[in-house]
């Protein structure tokens, strides 16, 4: 195991620096794919037990960042989400304790079939490799990867936003000197030191080293990557989620639900941005929801209709469709049918999260069934998007990919599998 770390300085070349990266992570994974289950919940123990002792000193770090970020003008979403309170420190803390008490996926077999000749036939669960993030804003992205990535016995290497570089490197200092402490490379996880951006292309045309890309970030991100990486990526795309509130709805229940799917955080991926609204309930049900909302300081951007019936409410653009606002903005339309809410969601959606609110079971059944997003809710706020409540613990992102994992990606999300056969000897003939 090597006791020091590769550092990008003005004197070393870029590409060389990163290549040296991936070569560790290689390197290294192939010790993590057949470390202990034991091994790797000590490492994610002793990182939960840094944090906690280590708050004032995280925090220190993360002034610099929030000190440059109120400089650049950032809005308070995007404050709270690079903010390193003490809430926030536990919850990491948390986090990586529940992580390391979570079943080891690795090894893990599937079911078994006999064949014929007497063949054992299965699927064991193993890790991918070396897995590249590269991230935005959220510092306690770092935490969460490294600790998914190393349970699940893959080597990372971590590039977080240049807004929150302070505080991702010490928490990368918290991550290594917790690896050091069980005896697991410290190249199991590193964090890339440098902001320039160039490093992102180095990164994501590192073949050789690294197996997948899994990025974190707005569409100009995710468009980038798309158009430049030669390393298969894993999007985890904005999200522009729906509710949609049905004719047979019922209106305490979807009021509630609305309110605390655009509230409960706004910069969350599966914040409410847009609201459908089935004209039979509308003119009863967005009075006083509206009401509701604006009280909360949201502002509201309706469809021609909607501002007949909310006048506080400004008229939405073509754009308010499409974004994922990250704020307390919320567009609002009224709709026909179910069958105009769907084609709305197929239209505009991220492909994210979508909820329905009803208590008609068939409208539920077909909603569920129909729409075509990564999560499909019924009766249930979209801020549900989130690992922790799936059961999954923290998650590496949700992924709006179709292949190879769909969703939230937890610890089964960030392995693969080979097949494994078993037999006594016999022949093919």
């Amino acid at each position: 195991m090597s006791n020091t770390s590769s550092t990008a300085s003005s004197t070393q070349d870029l590409t060389t620096y990163m290549r040296q990266l991936g070569s560790q992570a290689r390197a290294a994974a192939q010790q993590l794919r057949i470390a202990s289950p034991k091994l790797k919940a000590q490492a994610l123990r002793a990182m939960a037990n840094r944090i906690s002792t280590n708050k004032a000193q995280l925090q220190e770090a993360n002034a610099k960042d929030l000190i440059a970020a109120r400089e650049r003008g950032l809005d308070a979403a995007l404050l709270d989400r690079l903010t390193l309170s003490d809430r926030a420190l536990e919850i990491m803390a948390t986090g990586l304790r529940q992580i390391a008490d979570m079943p080891d996926p690795v090894g893990t077999m599937g079911p078994t079939t006999y064949r014929p000749n007497g063949m054992l036939v299965a699927q064991m669960r193993v890790p991918i490799g070396v897995i590249g993030i590269i991230y935005e804003s959220r510092p306690n992205v770092t935490i969460d990867a490294a600790a998914l990535c190393l349970k699940s016995g893959n080597a990372t290497i971590l590039r977080g936003g240049s807004e929150a570089f302070h505080s991702n490197m010490a928490l990368g200092a918290i991550i290594q000197a917790s690896l050091d402490e069980v005896g697991l490379p410290l190249e199991s996880v590193q964090v890339v030191d440098t902001t320039d951006r160039a490093a992102v292309g180095e990164l994501i045309r590192l073949d050789e080293f690294v197996d997948v890309i899994i990025p974190r970030g707005g569409k100009s991100l995710i468009a980038r990557l798309s158009a430049e990486a030669t390393v298969p990526l894993l999007k985890h795309l904005d999200g522009n989620c729906h509710l949609y509130i049905d004719k047979d709805a019922n209106p305490e229940k979807a009021q509630a639900i609305a309110i605390n799917g655009k509230t409960y955080r706004y910069g969350i991926c599966g914040a409410t941005e847009t609201l459908l609204v089935h004209a039979d309930i509308a003119p009863a049900m967005l009075s006083d929801l509206a009401q509701a909302l604006t009280d909360k300081g949201v502002e509201l951007r309706g469809c021609e209709r909607t501002l007949a019936v909310v006048p506080q409410a400004k008229p939405a653009t073509e754009s308010d469709w499409e974004t994922e606002f990250l704020g307390p903005i919320l567009a609002i339309k009224i709709v026909d049918s179910i069958e105009q809410a769907m084609a709305h969601i197929q239209r505009y959606s991220s492909q994210h999260t979508e909820s329905i609110v009803t208590d008609n079971l068939q409208a539920a059944q077909r909603f569920q069934r129909e729409v075509d997003s990564s999560s499909v809710y019924i009766n249930l706020p979209t801020c549900f998007a989130d690992g922790f409540e799936y059961g999954l613990g923290a998650e590496i992102g949700i992924s709006t990919n179709r292949l190879h994992a769909r969703g939230p990606v937890g610890l089964e999300g960030l392995t693969t599998q080979k097949w494994v056969l078993t037999g006594n000897g016999q022949l093919r003939g």
